[in-house]
């Protein structure tokens, strides 16, 4: 990336796991932070919760977010994060994909679960037909315990740097 692009960190967290990644790469590569917020809160109740993203990711739901706290259009690169729901992204993260125009952005996903990364690049990838999504990385957490090794993500980084 040459120094003239601007870069933003965009996320969706639910347990806080997609958070924390998300405040570590932005820290790490000096870019913005924005997070994507339902405008209508998840239970808290984990099983409820599994229950309730079965049936959104089966029916390709987009609940209504929050506005963003900034203007994407100003930023070239996105790095952009998504707890795995049902093996593809969380429906706050299509949401705003179907929201805000990301034409000619380059975007470089991430992707925290505890399980199974499923086809969620791939769905990204089908979602941002107007962009150039890079190779992401999976990041695997058990509970709260950050299993990937840290330096798989600096290595993931260096292709962003």
């Amino acid at each position: 990336m040459s120094k003239d692009k601007k870069r933003v960190v965009v996320f969706n967290s639910y347990t806080g796991n997609t958070k924390k990644i998300a405040e570590n790469l932005a820290s790490k590569l000096g870019a913005d932070m924005l997070e994507i917020e339902t405008v209508k809160k998840y239970s808290s109740d984990y099983d409820e919760v599994v229950e309730h993203a079965k049936k959104e990711i089966r029916e390709s739901y987009k609940p209504e977010i929050k506005p963003l706290k900034a203007d994407v259009s100003n930023y070239d690169e996105i790095i952009l994060g998504t707890p795995v729901w049902w093996y593809s992204m969380a429906p706050a993260v299509l949401s705003f994909l179907a929201n805000y125009d990301l034409s000619g952005k380059v975007i470089y996903p991430f992707a925290t679960n505890g399980g199974w990364l499923g086809h969620t690049f791939e769905d990204i990838k089908k979602a941002c037909p107007n962009s150039t999504v890079e190779k992401g990385i999976d990041i695997y957490f058990f509970g709260s315990n950050l299993k990937t090794p840290s330096i798989k993500i600096d290595e993931w980084l260096q292709n962003i740097k």
